[in-house]
């Protein structure tokens, strides 16, 4: 293993321990907020909107 990689060793894994799984729950929260706010709006701009 080159010896740059050693280094860069506990960035990774600061990456991989604490930043990832931070970043795909901070993703899951937007993707549920962005599904539930369909509850704050007026009823008729919730329902789908029309095919013609």
């Amino acid at each position: 293993m080159p010896s740059e990689w050693i280094e860069l060793a506990p960035t990774v894994q600061f990456f991989r321990s604490t930043l990832l799984p931070a970043a795909i729950v901070l993703l899951f929260a937007l993707a549920l907020f962005a599904v539930s706010a369909r509850i704050w709006l007026p009823g008729d701009m919730a329902a789908p909107a029309p095919i013609s």
